[in-house]
């Protein structure tokens, strides 16, 4: 009866997290005072991958991560740059290592992007869309 029970309980988490892929949008954010209007899944993922330290005609980019097990973290990576958790691990190994760049800070949470990014015009995050509100500037929608 309990090995059945865990078994329903992993099927049914592994169905939630499916169904939070399938559903979830992810918007990259900035603030409001940033003159950025729109941005490409490209763009995006130069500034979170390390290939570029600014925003296009908006000066520099300080970008804020979401942490490893996070599925919105997993979500913007696959969508914006069709990269997994570990290829985009090994991108930024190679990175730092070389001192070429420093990965994106990691903040603890959406609320904690949001603050980040609503205090600072420079900076640039991700956060499901359902988390925007007047304090942040969505240039990028990811579905």
């Amino acid at each position: 009866m309990l090995q059945e029970f865990k078994i329903w309980t992993i099927a049914t988490a592994l169905l939630l997290g499916c169904s939070f892929a399938a559903s979830a949008q992810v918007v990259v954010i900035v603030n409001p005072k940033s003159p950025l209007t729109t941005l490409s899944p490209e763009q995006a993922s130069a500034v979170f991958l390390g290939k570029t330290s600014s925003l296009p005609g908006a000066g520099p980019a300080q970008p804020a991560d979401l942490p490893d097990a996070n599925a919105v973290r997993e979500l913007f990576y696959t969508k914006a740059a069709g990269k997994t958790a570990a290829q985009v691990k090994a991108s930024w190994a190679r990175l730092t290592f070389s001192g070429k760049a420093s990965p994106p800070k990691e903040l603890s949470s959406a609320a904690e992007v949001k603050k980040h990014v609503a205090g600072n015009v420079d900076a640039i995050g991700y956060i499901e869309k359902s988390a925007v509100d007047n304090t942040v500037k969505v240039v990028l929608t990811i579905e």
